[in-house]
C-alpha cells in the first residue's frame, strides 16, 4: 500500500540497522525522575494553510504565451521534516547513522508533475510529466522548505500526482507538497513518507493528491501509476533480508520466536501453516533459515518492518530511551542484584517498597556495549538511574487492601483490564469436553449443592439459570492439556480453572466458587477441588490461594489472547491474540491491495499506525523464546503454543464485533426496542455500557463514509481492489482459517460497513480496553499475579508442607506469587505498555487531510468527533452515579478506559486510532 498519505506514518529517525535493537519500554522511573524530552507535539497536517483549498481561484494567475496556447506558472512548495538525529547520534557515537542536515540544506529534489488526463494526440497514452528541481529556500521550526517553478501548458489538465526523486546522500522525510497558481486553486499532496536517495533506489516515488478514487473512477492519466505504486509494495515473495529502507509488505508464518542455533532448548514450534499449530500470518522479513532448523528463521538484532511503519521521531525518542532503560540496563542490573531468580518477596511491605522507596540498581562491571549505550541514553534524561522506584499504580493508591476483597475481584471482571472473558452459564451441570480417558472424569467439582449453599438466600439454581443470573470465566479445557507439560518447568505450576459468579439483585457479581483441576499424571489420579469464599481461617486462606491461581491464569489469558490476539492476556486471548496479532494481516493486505487513492485505504490508514513495529518488538523481546512473557507467566515456554490453540478454538472474525461478542457470550440478546438494539443480561457492565456507545459512534462514522463512495451493491462487488483486499485477508492473512464458513461476504455497502467497523473497533477501542489499564490494575501484582509458582497447599501435601501452610499462610502465599525478578520485569513492561506517547493520535481528535477534501465526509467526521466528546461527559456522569456500583466505589478505580481522549503518560484512559503500544 502506498505510504504517501495522511499522518499515520510520521517522522522516523533514520539510523543504521545496528542501532535498531532499541525498543522503548515506557518509563519505570519514579515521577519527577522519568525520562522526558522537550518535544513539541508534531504539526498536524490537518492544520494546513487555510489558503490551500480546492476550488479557490487566485486573483493573480500568471499566464505565459506559448504558441497558440496559454501556459500557467505554478510554484511547488515542498516541506521536508528535519530530524533531531544529532541528539541520539551524539550519544551513540554514530557518524553517519542519522540524517545530515547540512546535506539536507544543500542538495536538490527532482519533482515531476503528472496530469490526470490522457494525451488525446498520443493514442490514449499518459501525458509526459513536467519536471523541475526544487531548491531549499528557508527553514521553519524543524522543517526545511523547498520551492520549484513550473510552466504548465493550458491544456495539460488537472495535476493528479507528483513523482519525487531524492538527490541527497541520505533518506529524507517528505511531509507534503503544495502547488500554488493553478486556475482552480492550490492542490496539496499529503506525503508523510521516507524517500531513499536515488543512489540506493533510482525509482521515483509516486504521490497522489488527497482526492480519493474507486478503481473504476481513476482518471485515465493515473491508472498505470496507481497499479505501479501497488506493485512496488508487494515484493516478489523471494527477497532475502530486507534493508531498513525497504517498503515491502508480504506474509510469513511465526517461525522467528525460537533461537535453536544458540541453544536447542530455545527451539519453538512454527506457528501457522499446519493443522497442529494454526495461526494468522505476520510480516515477512526475508531473513535466512536457522542452521539447525531450516523451518525456523534466524534471529537477529533487527526485525524488519516496512520503512513507513517505523515509529515517529517523538515516539522513537520516548520508546528507545525507556526500552534501553528497561531491557538493556534495568533487567541485567536486577538479575545481578537478585542473584536468586526464585527469590520471592519476604513480606507485603517489601512489595509496597517498590513504589515508596524503590530498590538500588548497582552499576554492572564489564558492561556489554548495549548496556553502556543504554546508560548513556538514560543518563541524558534521568538522573535517578541508580534507584528504581515505580509509579504507584492507581489501584494501590486508592486502597492497598482492595485486592483482598471479593467484591473488587468480581467487579474487575466487568470493569477491569480483561472484561472479555465472562459469559453466561447456559448448560448445567458444568462438564469438560476433553477426553476423560486422558484427562480424567469430566464432571465439574462445582455441584448444584455447592451453588445452592452459596446462594441459598436468593433462589434455587433452576430459577437462577432461568433468570440468567449465573456467569462463568472458564479456562478449564484450554489449560488442562498443558498442565503436565508446564509442571515440568522449574518454578511454575498450572491447573485447569474456572470461576463461577452470581448476579445479585443490586447488579453486582458475587463469586460462588473457583475450580482447579490437575489431570492424571506421574501415576497420580485426577485431582480437582472447588473453593468457595469462607470466614473460617483455613477456608479463607485456601480461597485466597485459589484466587491467586485463577488470576494468574486470567492474567496470562488476557495478555496472550485478549491483548496479543488484540498482544498477549486475558491469559492468552484478548490482548495478544485478539488485537495485536490478528490486526497485522489487515495492515499488510491494506498496503498490498488498496491503492493509497482508495477511500477505504484512507479510512483505515490511521488505524494501522505503529502496529507492525510494536508487533516486531513483541516478537523480539516479549513473546520470543526465553523472553519476558515465557519467564514471567505461568505457561512458560508453552505460552505461544497456547495462543495458537486459542486461535484455533476461539477466534472468529464474525464474533470480533462488540455486539456479536456480547451475544456470543450470552451477555446480550437482540432487542430492537432496547438501546443499541441489545438487551443486556448484566445491566451495570461498564465496559459494555461505554463500549456500545463507542461502537455506535464508530459504526455511524464508517456508514457515513462508506455510503458516500458506494451508492449500491454493484459498486462494492465491482471494486477489484476491495475484493482482492478482502480475499487476501482471508486466504493469506488468516490462511489456516480460509475455508471457515463464518467469514462475512463483501457484496453490499452494509457488508462493508460491518467489516470495516469490526476492524477499526479491534484496532482502537478493543485494544484500549485491554491495554491501557494494565498498570493501574496489574502494576500491583498481588491483584493480578502473572504466575503462580507453587501448588495449592491442599493438593497432596506432605505433613511438613501442610504445617508450613497452617503456621504461616501469608509467607506461603508470597512464595506462590511471582519472584522478585519476575514481578519487577512485569511491572516495568506493564508501565511501558500502558503509556501514551506524546504524539498519540486519538479517534475523532483530528481530521485526516483526505477526509477534509470532501465536504460530506468532513461534516460526518465533525459529527463523529462531537459524539466522542459527548461520550467523555457521559462516562464522567456514569462514574459519579452511586447507583452504578460496578463503576467504582470507595477505594475503587473508576472505569475510564474507553474515554476517547487523554494526555500523554500512564492515564488509564484514551482510545488511540491504532494499536500503537
Amino acid at each position: 500500500m502506498a505510504t504517501q498519505t495522511t499522518d499515520i506514518f510520521k517522522t522516523q529517525i533514520p539510523r543504521p540497522d545496528h542501532a535498531r535493537i532499541f525498543f522503548s519500554m515506557n518509563k519505570p522511573c519514579i515521577p519527577n525522575h522519568s525520562p522526558s524530552f522537550p518535544i513539541r507535539r508534531r504539526l498536524q497536517l490537518e492544520k494546513k494553510d487555510t489558503n490551500i483549498r480546492v476550488g479557490y481561484v487566485p486573483n493573480k494567475a500568471k499566464a505565459v504565451a506559448g504558441g497558440t496556447r496559454m501556459s500557467i506558472s505554478v510554484r511547488a512548495t515542498v516541506t521536508v521534516k528535519r530530524t533531531t538525529g544529532g541528539f541520539l547520534s551524539s550519544l551513540v557515537g554514530f557518524s553517519h547513522g542519522f540524517n545530515d542536515n547540512s546535506d539536507l540544506l544543500s542538495k536538490l529534489l527532482l519533482i515531476e508533475l503528472v496530469s490526470s488526463e490522457l494525451d488525446p494526440t498520443e493514442t490514449g497514452l499518459e501525458k509526459k510529466p513536467i519536471s523541475g528541481y526544487a531548491h531549499q529556500t528557508g527553514l521553519k521550526d524543524r522543517e526545511v522548505i523547498y520551492e520549484s517553478e513550473f510552466v504548465i501548458p493550458g491544456d495539460y489538465g488537472e495535476i493528479g500526482a507528483v513523482l519525487v526523486q531524492n538527490q541527497h546522500r541520505n533518506e529524507i522525510y517528505l511531509k507534503h507538497i503544495v502547488l500554488n497558481g493553478l486556475p482552480n486553486g492550490p492542490i496539496e499532496f499529503s506525503c508523510g513518507s521516507w524517500i531513499e536517495p536515488k543512489f540506493d533506489n533510482p525509482e521515483k516515488r509516486i504521490f497522489f493528491t488527497t482526492k480519493s478514487y474507486l478503481p473504476s473512477h481513476t482518471p485515465g492519466g493515473l491508472m498505470s501509476l496507481r497499479e505501479k505504486d501497488l506493485v512496488s509494495l508487494r515484493g516478489n515473495g523471494k527477497d532475502k533480508y530486507k534493508s531498513s529502507t525497504d517498503r515491502i509488505y508480504d506474509y510469513d508464518v511465526y517461525n522467528d520466536l525460537g533461537d535453536p542455533d544458540s541453544n536447542p532448548e530455545l527451539a519453538r514450534p512454527v506457528l501457522g501453516g499446519s493443522k497442529k499449530y494454526p495461526y494468522h500470518r505476520r510480516c515477512r522479513t526475508g531473513r535466512p533459515p536457522c542452521k539447525t532448523d531450516p523451518r525456523s528463521e534466524r534471529r537477529s538484532d533487527t526485525f524488519y518492518v516496512p520503512r513507513d511503519e517505523e515509529f515517529s521521531e517523538e515516539k522513537e525518542i520516548s520508546f528507545v530511551t525507556k526500552t534501553a532503560y528497561s531491557v538493556h540496563m534495568l533487567l541485567p542490573s536486577l538479575e545481578a542484584t537478585l542473584r536468586d531468580p526464585d527469590l520471592g518477596f519476604p513480606s507485603f511491605t517489601d512489595i509496597t517498597q517498590l513504589y515508596k522507596e524503590g530498590i538500588s540498581i548497582p552499576k554492572l562491571k564489564n558492561q556489554a556495549p548495549m548496556q553502556i549505550l543504554a546508560l548513556r541514553l538514560v543518563k541524558a534524561v534521568c538522573d535517578a538511574i541508580d534507584n528504581l522506584q515505580f509509579e504507584t499504580p492507581a489501584m494501590l493508591e486508592k486502597d492497598k487492601f482492595s485486592w483482598l476483597r471479593d467484591e473488587e475481584f468480581s467487579r474487575q471482571t466487568l470493569a477491569g483490564v480483561n472484561p472479555y472473558s465472562i459469559k453466561l452459564v447456559t448448560e448445567w451441570p458444568l462438564k469438560s469436553t476433553l477426553d476423560p480417558d486422558v484427562y480424567g472424569p469430566s464432571e465439574s467439582a462445582i455441584t448444584e449443592e455447592l451453588v445452592e449453599l452459596e446462594i441459598k438466600d436468593f433462589m434455587p439454581i433452576g430459577e437462577v439459570l432461568k433468570q440468567k443470573k449465573l456467569f462463568i470465566i472458564d479456562y478449564h479445557d484450554l489449560l488442562l492439556p498443558y498442565v503436565s507439560k508446564v509442571r515440568q518447568i522449574k518454578g511454575t505450576t498450572l491447573y485447569g480453572s474456572r470461576a463461577l459468579f452470581f448476579l445479585t439483585p443490586d447488579g453486582t457479581l458475587k463469586p460462588i466458587a473457583i475450580e482447579l483441576t490437575r489431570p492424571p499424571m506421574e501415576g497420580k489420579p485426577q485431582w480437582k477441588q472447588a473453593f468457595t469464599p469462607s470466614l473460617e481461617s483455613v477456608g479463607l486462606w485456601l480461597w485466597r490461594f485459589a484466587k491467586a491461581h485463577f488470576l494468574a491464569h486470567d492474567c496470562g489469558y488476557h495478555e496472550l489472547v485478549s491483548h496479543w490476539y488484540t498482544l498477549l492476556p486475558s491469559f492468552f486471548r484478548d490482548k495478544v491474540l485478539r488485537t495485536h496479532c490478528v490486526t497485522e494481516p489487515y495492515i499488510i493486505a491494506t498496503n498490498r491491495q488498496l491503492s493509497v487513492m482508495h477511500p477505504i485505504y484512507r479510512l483505515l490508514h490511521p488505524h494501522c499506525r505503529y502496529t507492525m513495529k510494536i508487533n516486531a518488538f513483541a516478537r523480539q523481546a516479549l513473546i520470543n523464546a526465553d523472553g519476558i512473557i515465557e519467564n514471567s507467566f505461568s505457561p512458560g515456554k508453552y505460552c505461544m503454543e497456547l495462543c495458537s490453540m486459542a486461535y484455533d478454538q476461539q477466534w472468529r472474525f464474525d464474533r470480533e464485533a462488540l455486539p456479536a461478542d456480547l451475544i456470543n457470550r450470552g451477555i446480550a440478546v437482540e432487542d430492537p426496542t432496547a438501546p443499541h438494539g441489545l438487551k443486556l443480561t448484566i445491566e451495570d457492565y461498564p465496559f459494555t455500557n461505554d463500549g456500545l456507545m463507542l461502537w455506535d459512534a464508530l459504526k455511524q462514522w464508517v456508514a457515513d463514509y462508506v455510503n458516500y463512495y458506494y451508492k449500491d451493491s454493484s459498486m462494492v462487488q465491482s471494486d477489484t481492489e476491495l475484493q482482492a483486499w478482502w480475499t487476501e485477508i482471508r486466504t493469506k492473512g488468516h490462511e489456516d482459517k480460509k475455508d471457515e464458513p463464518w467469514w462475512p461476504v463483501l457484496k453490499t455497502p452494509e457488508d462493508l460497513i460491518g467489516t470495516i467497523t469490526t476492524i477499526v473497533w479491534v484496532a482502537s477501542a478493543h485494544h484500549s480496553a485491554v491495554n491501557f489499564g494494565q498498570y493501574a490494575f496489574a502494576g500491583y501484582f498481588p491483584n493480578r499475579p502473572s504466575i503462580a509458582r507453587t501448588n495449592m497447599p491442599c493438593e497432596d501435601p506432605t505433613e511438613e508442607q501442610w504445617k508450613r501452610f497452617l503456621d504461616n499462610p501469608g509467607s506461603e502465599l508470597l512464595a506462590c506469587f511471582p519472584s522478585q525478578i519476575q514481578a519487577t520485569k512485569v511491572i516495568a513492561i506493564l508501565h511501558v505498555l500502558s503509556n501514551h506517547s506524546p504524539d498519540e493520535e486519538y479517534i475523532g481528535e483530528h481530521i485526516e487531510p483526505a477526509w477534509a477534501e470532501e465536504p460530506v465526509i468532513k461534516e460526518a467526521f465533525e459529527r463523529f468527533s462531537s459524539r466522542l466528546k459527548e461520550l467523555e461527559n457521559i462516562i464522567d456522569d456514569r462514574n459519579a452515579d452511586k447507583s452504578l456500583k460496578n463503576r467504582g466505589g470507595v477505594g475503587a478505580v473508576p472505569y475510564e478506559l474507553l474515554k476517547p481522549f487523554s494526555e500523554a503518560g500512564v492515564t488509564g484512559k484514551g482510545v488511540p486510532y491504532s494499536i500503537s503500544v
